[in-house]
């Protein structure tokens, strides 16, 4: 088979089968596949935009696209995987694509089965399809009936995460939070202004072919913030490659706005790859002061280094030691490792990978992390504590559980990001102060 980094198919749907088939081989993650198999490809925007949408949508509606395979097929005799990911490509087509005839659905998935060396088994693959095709309308109402009777198998989630969301949410915000992960997420940036302006990289983006829309949300304020619509690929835009913008999630700009880095100050952000807080910090900075970005991976360090020289970040430094002398910092943030339920949405493997234990274990890693932060700051200090979970015991109750064994700091605020109320990625930032 062809490797993923000479793919040079014209046909999305091909290229989708390739990227599933890779997953299913390999165990790497679908974004990553994905954005390698499309930096390759020669598609139109428009055919790169399905075949995104193919491939994510299958890993997202794998649990529901398999009961549909398991109703037409004998137990004990199930398709060997890689005609499982076929099937799953023509059902995805057929009942959840509106833009894409059934019949053409069918037949681009058996002739990509005739394609992937599956000759002897297309007939099967096109029995199975075209049999639902005959029961379209009534598979669409069973399809809609699961999602109230079955939310876990309806909207193709593990059933004991959305048991534990019925039980902290209520059944319609859980409801509304499935719904919210399934559907692709829009691409925010936010502007550099150590580059640039909101004014001159509109201007900008206007010459580019970028079409935008404001986002302000009240830890943003106004024209910091931007959703990007549609726009030709990033590496193609003269305003990305000389770093007039980030792409960032607005949830993500909340923890550095609540820690109110200024000037002059010595700044420490924990577990800081790949730097999009770390470089919004300089920019609030006005590059002046020292930041210390701090992450283990020699990977995700160079990842820090070359965001902060796109966008001109002179006064961070990323390091991978932590041997600083106590009270080095005025402030620290703690971007603490988590289990990512509030960017579900953008991670589409994470809700097949993710386990109920990976809670209680990164409850410990988070506490340590803290405690760490404390031995550095400097008297009168403030650290602020976040996370991309939409767990309790990752977020208040950690804090809870650092305040109880360190009363010489207070907690001064705490917030919770959530997507069906706040209509962003889901966070959780608190600022603790240290008493003087």
């Amino acid at each position: 088979m062809t490797p993923l980094n000479v793919v040079n198919e014209q046909n999305p749907r091909q290229i989708a089968a390739r990227v599933l088939s890779q997953r299913l081989n390999n165990g790497e993650f679908t974004e990553n596949l994905l954005e390698t198999a499309l930096a390759t490809a020669r598609l139109s925007p428009a055919d790169r935009g399905l075949c995104h949408e193919l491939v994510c949508g299958v890993v997202r509606w794998q649990a529901t696209l398999d009961r549909l395979i398991a109703r037409k097929t004998t137990p004990g005799r199930e398709p060997r995987p890689a005609l499982v990911n076929l099937l799953r490509l023509g059902l995805y087509q057929i009942f959840w694509l509106d833009r894409i005839p059934p019949h053409a659905a069918v037949h681009e998935t058996v002739e990509q089965a005739k394609r992937s060396g599956y000759v002897s088994q297309s007939g099967f693959i096109n029995a199975i399809l075209r049999a639902y095709l005959r029961e379209f309308d009534e598979v669409k109402k069973i399809l809609a009936d699961m999602k109230v009777s079955q939310p876990a198998l309806g909207w193709s989630h593990p059933e004991w995460l959305v048991e534990r969301w019925r039980k902290n949410f209520g059944n319609e915000k859980t409801r509304t939070l499935l719904e919210w992960n399934n559907t692709p997420p829009k691409t925010f940036a936010r502007v550099n202004t150590l580059k640039t302006d909101a004014a001159k990289l509109i201007e900008r983006w206007r010459e580019e072919n970028v079409d935008y829309d404001f986002c302000t949300r009240d830890w943003t304020g106004e024209n910091l913030a931007f959703e990007l619509k549609s726009h030709p690929p990033l590496n193609s835009l003269g305003s990305f490659r000389a770093g007039s913008f980030y792409l960032q999630d607005p949830s993500t700009l909340l923890a550095p706005a609540l820690l109110g880095a200024q000037p002059g100050e010595s700044i420490l952000d924990l577990c800081a790859a790949p730097g999009g807080k770390t470089t919004f910090i300089a920019q609030q900075m006005n590059n002046d002061g020292k930041i210390i970005a701090h992450d283990t991976f020699a990977d995700r360090l160079k990842l820090i280094r070359e965001n902060c020289t796109r966008l001109g970040v002179t006064c961070a430094t990323a390091t991978a030691t932590f041997n600083f002398e106590p009270a080095t910092f005025d402030r620290v943030l703690v971007d603490a490792p988590c289990s990512n339920t509030g960017v579900m949405r953008r991670r589409v493997d994470l809700r097949w990978l993710i386990q109920p234990a990976e809670i209680e274990r990164l409850r410990t890693t988070q506490l340590v992390l803290l405690k760490q932060a404390a031995t550095v700051l400097k008297p009168g200090g403030v650290i602020v504590y976040s996370t991309c979970s939409l767990e309790p015991e990752e977020n208040s109750d950690v804090v809870k559980e650092f305040l109880a064994s360190n009363p010489n700091y207070k907690l001064e605020t705490e917030r919770q990001l959530l997507p069906f109320a706040d209509h962003v990625d889901g966070a959780y930032v608190a600022r603790l102060k240290h008493s003087n």
